[in-house]
């Protein structure tokens, strides 16, 4: 009975090898090479960071490939856009708050009565 318990609570913590389309790995790979760092754009996307990482490294080799032979869907192909705007948008959202805290902060400085 302790045995099969182990071995159930070894299975939960393994994980399973996601499968990406070429279209997703593509649109990764071009945030990536807009400037984004690999780092923000994995956390963004819920993908490996040495994914990404990977991914940028085999498309400048040509050799970049998706899961499967199955043809994208155009729904598939939408949705990997999307995702990929989510993240850019996400990413100028977080950059725009941290801009309205700096200033915020900066002029109550500036405010007279004002202490820390």
């Amino acid at each position: 009975m302790v045995k099969s318990l182990a071995r159930n609570e070894n299975m939960a913590t393994k994980q399973v090898r996601g499968k990406y389309t070429l279209e997703f790995k593509l649109e990764t790979v071009r945030l990536v090479k807009g400037g984004q760092s690999a780092a923000v754009t994995a956390k963004v996307l819920g993908v490996p960071k040495a994914n990404v990482s990977n991914w940028v490294r085999l498309s400048d080799a040509g050799k970049l490939s998706g899961a499967g032979d199955r043809p994208v869907t155009p729904e598939q192909m939408e949705v990997a856009r999307l995702r990929a705007e989510l993240a850019r948008m996400t990413m100028e959202r977080d950059i725009a708050k941290k801009a309205a805290a700096y200033f915020a902060q900066d002029l109550l400085h500036g405010t007279p009565g004002f202490r820390k």
